[in-house]
């Protein structure tokens, strides 16, 4: 690499933004341990409303006292209403397939995103994706079939629930990069904190079922507080420290969810899918590396 393409050696700013990566990236790991841990016993619209109804009310308590208005003002409300229903889309199907697949495996297949991202950027960004990353991109999905390789059990209808989420995730992060640069990303969150908790109310009195015990309500609680709490600290993260010093770490969460998997249900993925994963990782980090490598050309 030329002098320019080398990533900087990280400053106390990106450090802490790479701490508070590290933070968020092991809260979403533990809130789809909940998640699939819960979907044993409650119908997984109950814990989508829990995830946004009290992630809105988080945002209730401890923002808007402070930003006010500032919360619901938006140039765009066609378009936050468009990308939180397609973040609650990637919700409702990664935690219906956490009900029928290993925690690591689908949260290795929803890895995917970032790939998607590339590939969606072309048509709906009008951005030009040359060959090394078409190249990444189709040896990360050759990675997600090896995780889906003959004999795992995970060759089912239920592996097409992680790959929706992924679609409906990177179509929410593409308009995500469309409002970055012009709306209050708290606002941003807000809208999709509501939408989410507003959409699921309409839901829940056709699924709802009462938690048997005081655990499990103060589980599904945990739940939306993980959610809120997450999307505050990865936000905090992206304002010291910039994405391609942050992309590696968060690919942590595939270790983070191998090891809660294990310790919580006694599932550890076999060698293949443990390959697959270093696969769909490498393609994912190639990815964001070039893109890096890019924007330092363009400057």
């Amino acid at each position: 690499m030329t002098t320019d393409e080398r990533p900087a050696l990280p400053g106390p700013t990106s450090l802490t933004g790479i701490f508070l990566m590290l933070s968020a990236v092991l809260i979403f790991a533990s809130m789809d341990t909940m998640a699939k841990y819960l979907a044993r016993y409650y119908p997984v619209p109950n814990l989508v409303w829990a995830r946004y109804t009290v992630h809105l009310l988080f945002m209730l308590v401890f923002l808007a006292p402070r930003l006010r208005l500032r919360l619901l003002r938006t140039s765009h409300l066609g378009l936050q209403i468009l990308r939180a229903l397609l973040l609650l889309g990637s919700t409702f199907f990664f935690f219906n397939a956490l009900r029928f697949l290993p925690l690591a495996e689908a949260s290795a297949i929803g890895f995917v995103t970032p790939l998607l991202v590339t590939a969606f950027s072309v048509p709906l960004l009008g951005e030009k994706v040359g060959l090394r990353r078409w190249s990444a991109v189709l040896v990360g999905f050759c990675g997600v079939l090896i995780v889906l390789h003959p004999g795992s059990g995970l060759l089912t209808w239920a592996a097409a629930l992680p790959l929706a989420s992924s679609v409906c995730f990177s179509l929410y992060q593409i308009i995500t990069r469309k409002l970055s640069a012009t709306e209050n990303p708290f606002a941003t969150l807000f809208y999709a904190a509501a939408v989410g908790a507003l959409a699921m109310t309409a839901v829940l009195p056709f699924e709802w079922v009462t938690p048997t015990s005081i655990w499990h309500g103060a589980l599904i609680v945990v739940l939306g507080l993980l959610g809120g709490i997450g999307h505050f600290i990865l936000i905090k993260a992206f304002e010291r420290a910039s994405a391609s010093v942050l992309a590696p770490f968060g690919y942590t969460q595939l270790l983070y969810t191998t090891l809660l998997g294990y310790l919580v249900f006694n599932a550890l993925p076999d060698r293949w899918s443990i390959l697959g994963m270093l696969i769909i990782a490498a393609s994912g980090l190639y990815v964001a590396y070039r893109e890096a490598v890019l924007r330092r050309r363009a400057k």
